[in-house]
């Protein structure tokens, strides 16, 4: 291959398919059609005579090539844009999509706020928001399927803490919160001050489950106490388990701070867990590379102030519903 006559613009068709494994959904986000795409993977392929990708049920898949030059293609575009695009970026006035992957509980906490925000600095900021499936999602962080992550992943926190910040990956903290249960208004338990043990385990349960566990942390912490619940229903969206705790007998365990924006909260009654669970610490994962872009700055810094005023209000709204239905319950 003669380097001198490569197009570079055929490297930023390439990074776009690797990060998407579609052409035409990598075509649209580079605002160009499908064959212009694929005609410029087809011109990469002659130039570096490599098979780059081969197609699959979703799209393409990268070839072990594909998959060895991408992390230097990557980091030279990277390079490049730090030095061709301005060192500024104003929301108002420059384009820019970001995606984030987020459970669809803070999703409702945290999205009504942010695209407040955004209208009214008149933003011309996008957001693409997508399900979290794991609880560890730094592979798709680390090839770019995504700008960043929220949610609560204790084990990466763990891992970042164990390479003391030499990682790719970086965790900024966002909030805390608790996990509470919940259960519907006219349940036999409602009338309760507390909930005992036995109570909770003989109870059944509705799980929520996102990145398809078999037992999640309540069931791991009910485990440690030599304890099980029986779940009869398990759902991967809070908004689900919510609708099914309000018109059932099952109980199930919440973000506190989700339930204000759950769109049923004045049909539940909140009790705390009679046992113990560590605190939910909420953070956004992003990659290293974007550390000096000023848009992604940007977003790091927008995301922590709409969690933080969002939270704030949320909690206390939970914790304002609980007292005022406590009162309703043991006048």
């Amino acid at each position: 291959m003669n380097f001198r006559t490569l197009d570079l613009n055929l490297l930023r068709v390439f990074d776009m398919v690797m990060v998407e494994r579609n052409v035409t959904r990598a075509a649209e986000r580079l605002a160009m059609t499908q064959p212009a795409a694929s005609n410029a993977l087809r011109r990469l392929r002659e130039a570096i005579n490599e098979d780059l990708f081969v197609p699959n049920a979703s799209g393409v898949a990268p070839t072990p090539h594909a998959l060895a030059i991408w992390p230097a293609v990557r980091h030279s575009l990277a390079g490049l844009r730090e030095i061709f695009d301005p060192q500024d970026f104003d929301p108002a006035l420059d384009e820019r999509s970001f995606t984030l992957l987020m459970a669809d509980a803070t999703a409702a906490v945290l999205m009504p706020p942010l695209v407040a925000g955004l209208a009214l600095e008149r933003s011309r900021v996008d957001v693409r928001v997508e399900p979290l499936t794991t609880r560890d999602p730094r592979a798709q962080i680390e090839r770019g399927g995504a700008d960043g992550a929220i949610g609560f992943f204790p084990d990466v926190a763990r891992a970042l803490a164990a390479a003391a910040g030499q990682g790719e990956v970086v965790l900024d903290a966002l909030y805390q919160c608790e996990y509470v249960c919940v259960l519907r208004r006219g349940h036999p338990l409602a009338a309760r001050d507390t909930l005992s043990l036995d109570e909770y385990c003989n109870a059944r349960h509705a799980r929520v489950s996102f990145a398809g566990r078999a037992h999640g942390f309540v069931d791991e912490a009910l485990s440690r106490l030599g304890c099980e619940r029986r779940v009869v229903l398990t759902v991967n969206h809070f908004s689900t388990a919510a609708q099914v705790v309000r018109d059932s007998d099952l109980l199930a365990v919440f973000p506190r701070s989700y339930l204000s924006a759950s769109g049923v909260a004045d049909d539940l009654v909140i009790h705390s867990l009679p046992f113990e669970m560590p605190a939910i610490e909420v953070g956004l994962l992003w990659h290293r590379r974007h550390e000096s872009d000023p848009a992604h700055r940007w977003l790091r810094e927008t995301v922590a102030r709409v969690a933080g005023g969002a939270t704030r209000k949320a909690n206390w709204r939970s914790t304002v519903g609980t007292l005022g239905r406590a009162a309703l319950l043991d006048p």
